[in-house]
């Protein structure tokens, strides 16, 4: 596994300022994400990683639904900026 393959996508210094903002932790939940399917990618039978990613994939998707309804363009940006698909409506 690389873990230098994952580039940030915010800067330094809006890490600084933004750290509890909706959208850092959705960036910071999908560099998590990439990081343990690379992972789970390798090892198959760590089930315990696996209730990790889903416990994640789901505070992220809880999140995006948040900044959908509170702000609509700045949820399409940050979908396009972190090439994830965007949710299904209910």
């Amino acid at each position: 596994m690389v873990k230098n393959s994952f580039i940030s996508v915010i800067s330094q210094e809006e890490k600084d300022k933004n750290r509890g903002s909706v959208e850092f932790q959705i960036v910071s939940f999908t560099n998590r994400i990439r990081r343990l399917t690379s992972h789970l990618q390798l090892h198959k039978k760590d089930y315990l990683s696996q209730r990790g990613l889903r416990k994640i994939l789901g505070k992220r998707q809880r999140l995006l639904s948040y900044l959908s309804k509170k702000n609509r363009i700045c949820y399409k940006e940050l979908i396009n900026r972190l090439d994830i698909r965007e949710s299904k409506t209910r």
